[in-house]
This record gives structure tokens, sequence and C-alpha cells, in this order.
């Protein structure tokens, strides 16, 4: 079993000293799904619900979320982000919206917990917008795809 870092020897939660670590390009991808009704993604995709441009604040909801991780996140390093970028696919027959987070930074640590973030709050805008005219949707399928950089290198998720 491998050991957990956020640990210390007596069991302990602790943030990660990176000190020493030479700062690198990161990169991050995650990614989400909130399934609805295809009603509700028609109305969406057509500027329909009352609370105004769902894409469009998910966007920024995400952006801001991936900003403040340090500060959601006990153990999470703040970092100096150098990009982010949050993409939105809807699905009418399906009922979905894919959202896609890409974070990136140079740095001593990596920003999957930043493009994490990103999705889960996008997500939850989504939601917030939208529940009035469905409250069956769901969140779901929140994941790491992809990283880059860092010691560990390259990271793709196999599904």
């Amino acid at each position: 079993m491998e050991k957990l870092t956020h640990v210390d020897e007596r069991g302990r939660a602790r943030m990660v000293d990176v000190t020493g670590k030479e700062p690198t390009a990161r990169e991050a991808v995650a990614r989400g799904r909130v399934l609805m009704k295809p009603a509700t993604v028609a109305l969406i995709a057509e500027n329909g619900i009352p609370k105004g441009d769902v894409i469009g604040v998910a966007r920024i909801a995400g952006t801001m979320a991936a900003k403040e991780t340090g500060r959601l996140i006990p153990m999470c390093h703040p970092l100096e982000i150098t990009g982010i970028d949050i993409s939105f696919v809807e699905n009418r027959e399906r009922g979905e919206i894919v959202i896609e987070a890409r974070v990136k930074t140079i740095g001593r640590t990596g920003v999957e917990m930043e493009a994490l973030t990103a999705v889960s709050v996008a997500a939850l805008a989504i939601y917030d917008m939208c529940k009035a005219a469905d409250r069956e949707m769901t969140i779901s399928d929140i994941a790491l795809v992809a990283k880059s950089g860092g010691k560990s290198g390259f990271y793709q998720r196999k599904d």
C-alpha cells in the first residue's frame, strides 16, 4: 500500500512540505456530468432559464472556485494558477451537460484539486440556476482524467 502524503508519522493530517521541489509546468484535466431532463438541456441551450445565462455563470463559478481551492480544501497549497479553461458540452438526447476543466500552473505542486473543484462548482452552479425547472438533476462522474508535470509525470485515466 502506498503511503499517504497528507498524514504525518503519528497519523495526523498535515500539509505536505514542497519547499525543496523544483517548479515545473503542470496541468490537470477533470470532467463531470450534470444529468437532467432533455427539456432542461434545451432550456439551457436556448437561454430560457429565468436566472439567465447558465453556461456563462457556471464558467465563472468554476473559474472562481479553482482560484479559491487552497482556501476551501484544508491541506491544499494556495497556487498561482496560470490558466483555466472550462468547457461544456450539451447533449439534449442524453439529458446531460458534460463539464471539463483544464487548469495550468508553473509550481511545486499540481493542480488536480483545482480542476476537480472547478468542475464541481460549475456543476453546482448549473444545478442552482436550473433547480426550479428540474429538481431531479444529478451531479455525476466527477473525476481526474489527465495530469502532467511534476515528479510523478503524466497520468491518463483509463475508461
